[in-house]
């Protein structure tokens, strides 16, 4: 065993330009993931599978990522089945070898610690990324190929990059968003349902409500509504039923989410919220209704850019922790697979194969917001096909529902006939009928609601212009 000596000066400086690492942490990290398997699952939201550069080893990245691979895929773990694939693999050697494997797995009291070592791991790799910013930026300021104002920008940029990178996009629980949205403001559930109820009684009715396990897209042109949808009814399960949801929404922010909700419930105009023209007694209501979504079990996490392997980590812990019921994400093409990245078709695909399999994983419903291509507007009349699905046709192969929505206002704006009327087609159902649901889009609030059918069980259909929401 070496001995402590005084060092010198020289080496002082060697020691203090070693970049930030925790060898301990690392190899707790990786025994932990090689003995359980829910110890990834615990670590994924922390290191994500393209953060694996955040382990200062390069022998223990290529072991990160093969732990993530395996459980990606479902495979049981222990180390017999890490050193097999290490193996296959042709990474046994540069992982360190069986003898290594086995320390790492020595080297670990408990795998329930897993999420504490990711974090000591994230924060040095943090470290290392703050000093390679701050050399590139050193570098260029002393290169003066550019103006002052031109490095500035490229330093904040730079420096921003590495900022968003500590950000570890947990969900938030709706009553906080509230909390920040209220601090800023100035002056029928039928018993035929065997799913979750989504607060729109025809598609109720022809679906049964969304079925555990089930991958539903929710696709259309920009403009329609479809985020407004897919949140009014992730809110008709979170409030009305009272069914725990997570929301991922990768195009807007969750305090722009958490706006629709509260103006949409609170009935207050949306446009006027956001122009800061809210009335004493308007925000008096809003406070009211702060009050009433508090408990509401609705979870919103606006990560962007996400993988299909972040959002299923992630998944996977809430329905741990907070037992969701339902997962919605706005939208597929936002997102990506690293793995696929060179082919954009197959991308799509692998993406949408990952999230059907997380709902039949899961056992929960998967709704997915989705975009259509442009061939829906140079046609006559405009109604959606499943055939305009953007970039792949494994979503149509993939999902159990397809629902298209179409509002033909969009493109009648003088036209009183179609005003303010929108329509859902199911346009697929694996187990169950097609139809046409009538929906009325309330611009004002950004929100749907039933237009024309009344709640009941299946049977004689009856329909009125100005029914109930």
């Amino acid at each position: 065993m070496a001995t402590l000596t005084t060092a010198s000066p020289q080496s002082e400086t060697e020691a203090i330009r070693l970049p930030p690492h925790s060898q301990d942490a690392e190899m707790g990290l990786l025994g932990s993931m090689a003995l359980n398997r829910e110890a990834i699952g615990a670590v994924l939201p922390v290191i994500g599978r393209e953060e694996a550069e955040w382990l200062y080893q390069p022998g223990h990245q290529v072991l990160f990522g093969v732990l993530v691979d395996l459980y990606d895929a479902g495979h049981p773990i222990d180390l017999v089945v890490v050193k097999e694939e290490l193996k296959r693999r042709n990474l046994l050697e540069q992982s360190g070898g069986v003898s290594y494997l086995v320390q790492l797995a020595e080297s670990v009291p408990t795998w329930t610690n897993a999420e504490y070592y990711a974090r000591i791991v994230r924060d040095k790799g943090l470290l290392r990324d703050l000093i390679r910013c701050s050399g590139e930026i050193s570098a260029s300021a002393y290169a003066e190929d550019e103006q002052a104002s031109v490095l500035l920008d490229q330093a904040e940029q730079r420096l921003f990059e590495v900022t968003q990178r500590r950000v570890s996009g947990r969900a938030s629980a709706l009553r906080d968003l509230l909390k920040e949205i209220y601090a800023k403001i100035r002056p029928g559930e039928g018993s035929y349902l065997t799913g979750l109820p989504t607060g729109y009684t025809k598609l109720d009715d022809l679906t049964s409500g969304f079925q555990p396990g089930d991958y539903i897209i929710i696709a259309g042109r920009p403009s329609m509504g479809k985020t407004a949808l897919g949140l009014n009814i992730a809110e008709n399960m979170a409030i009305d039923d009272q069914r725990p949801v997570a929301f991922f929404s990768l195009e807007m922010s969750r305090q722009q989410l958490a706006q629709r909700v509260l103006c949409g419930r609170g009935r207050i105009d949306a446009h006027k919220f956001r122009r800061g023209m809210v009335s004493e007694e308007e925000k008096q209501q809003l406070g009211f209704v702060c009050e009433e979504l508090a408990e509401v079990p609705l979870y919103i996490d606006d990560t962007p850019g996400m993988s299909v392997l972040e959002l299923r980590a992630k998944a996977r812990r809430l329905a741990q922790k907070s037992n969701i019921q339902a997962v919605f994400v706005d939208y597929l093409q936002l997102m990506h697979a690293p793995a696929y990245s060179d082919n954009r078709q197959q991308e799509i695909s692998a993406i949408s194969r990952g999230l059907k399999a997380l709902g039949r994983e899961l056992n929960i419903p998967i709704i997915t917001m989705a975009q259509l291509n442009r061939s829906v507007e140079g046609r006559e009349g405009h109604k959606p096909r499943m055939s305009d699905l953007r970039e792949s046709g494994a979503i149509e192969q993939d999902a159990d529902v397809v629902l298209l929505l179409h509002r033909e206002e969009y493109y009648k704006r003088d036209d009183p006939s179609v005003q303010n009327k929108a329509d859902l087609i199911i346009a697929k159902q694996r187990n169950g009928p097609t139809d046409d649901v009538p929906l009325m889009f309330d611009r004002q609030f950004t929100t749907f609601r039933n237009l024309s059918f009344e709640s009941g069980p299946p049977g004689p259909q009856t329909y009125a212009d100005d029914a109930p929401f």
